[in-house]
């Protein structure tokens, strides 16, 4: 399509044309036994696509906000203590929702582009007895990836619950919900599941089911609370008609394909792909010298990159450029330091001729910005690690 840029942002993303199709077809009924079954299939799945073996999924109409929401909502309860291992402002945001429903929270915090090393947290779990640890996977302030295994197994150590925030993880990094231990994950649509935005997705282990099912105080959230949708989740799981809220039929409809798109390419190819592409525009972005945001490749996040802006470029100069040469980038986000850097989101099924697109674009326009460089630098690095990264 003539004047089209490629989509790059860090959600929403590229969708593929049959996860376009299912979305745009004419609307079922949520109770039409054609819709039962793909809400059954939807839900199968998800708990497939988190490698857990038992968990409960739940698929609700909302944000990965509502996603965050409902985690804590449902296993929080006032005066609970919650440790966050705070990579950036999403991170931020789930401490924040823990506050919301009267926890006592602490932050284990490094420096921006930084992660909390596993002795830190450990440090602060051997201080005071926490109810739940809440980890960002891949914060998208800060394309900081944290070391989900190695936190998990603290949590268990120290009988915590592993809240894992994979909103731009999930179907992109490696996550193994029950070999790791984890007890909550969520994501949203929009991301690396590969869905238009309105879909929350989690999955809630035995264990943290337990700990919600024990809970003293009622749930403060009406629409989250999980009371209201686990018998939901389960009867269209038996393939049996249920109603608390309506669903978003077309979503789901939509979800259920592109779920077989995961699924169909395997999840150890999926996660090495996205691997392959984060190493990929880290070196064509380092070919080209602007420094990132993370402050290694051990911190750095495969599903999105986030780059400095070189020195005497700005994002008003240097965005509008890239999207006229042909895709589409975000700004920073962090209050920190969202002026002096941008970000690039390759997940879902974005492909190498995406990537090499893009840092072609942002090679004319910052040339065009007056920045010198070796032309060609950042493509050619970029396809021979891509090359080196799959073999």
């Amino acid at each position: 399509m003539k004047n089209r840029t490629l989509l790059m942002i860090p959600g929403p993303i590229e969708f593929e044309p049959e996860v376009l199709s299912a979305l745009g077809a004419p609307t079922t009924s949520h109770v039409a036994p054609d819709f039962i079954e793909v809400f059954g299939q939807a839900l199968e799945k998800t708990r497939r696509v988190f490698l857990s073996d038992d968990g409960q999924p739940f698929i609700l109409a909302g944000s990965g906000t509502l996603a965050m929401d409902s985690a804590v909502a449902n296993l929080v309860e006032p005066g609970d203590k919650v440790l966050v291992v705070n990579t950036g402002y999403f991170s931020d945001r789930l401490g924040a929702i823990c506050e919301r429903y009267g926890a006592q929270v602490t932050h284990v915090r490094a420096p921006v582009g930084g992660r909390p090393s596993i002795e830190e947290v450990e440090a602060a779990l051997q201080a005071g007895r926490y109810k739940m640890l809440a980890i960002t996977h891949v914060d998208t302030s800060t394309a900081v990836l944290t070391d989900v295994r190695a936190l998990a197994r603290l949590a268990q150590r120290y009988d915590a619950l592993s809240v894992v925030d994979g909103v731009c993880s999930v179907a992109g990094e490696e996550l193994r919900m029950s070999a790791w231990g984890v007890d909550v994950a969520f994501t949203a649509s929009q991301k690396a599941i590969s869905v238009p935005p309105g879909l929350a997705l989690l999955v809630a282990s035995p264990r943290a089911l337990a700990a919600f099912q024990a809970r003293k105080t009622p749930v403060a959230s009406y629409y989250a609370d999980w009371t209201h949708w686990l018998p939901i989740m389960r009867a269209y799981e038996a393939r049996q008609a249920s109603y608390f809220g309506t669903p978003a039929v077309n979503l789901i409809w939509a979800l259920n394909v592109s779920l077989d798109h995961v699924l169909k390419e395997g999840l150890d190819a999926r996660f090495k792909r996205h691997r392959a592409l984060g190493l990929a525009c880290r070196s064509g972005l380092r070919a080209l010298e602007l420094d990132q945001v993370p402050l290694s490749d051990e911190v750095a996040a495969h599903t999105l990159s986030a780059p400095k802006y070189p020195k005497g470029v700005t994002q008003a100069d240097l965005l509008p450029k890239v999207q006229q040469a042909g895709a589409t980038l975000a700004g920073g986000l962090h209050p920190a330091n969202k002026a002096e850097y941008f970000r690039i989101g390759h997940m879902g099924p974005t492909n190498i001729g995406d990537v090499l697109a893009t840092l072609g674009a942002i090679e004319i326009a910052l040339a065009q910005c007056g920045y010198s460089f070796a032309s060609g630098a950042g493509v050619t690095a970029a396809q021979a690690m891509y090359q080196r990264a799959l073999g």
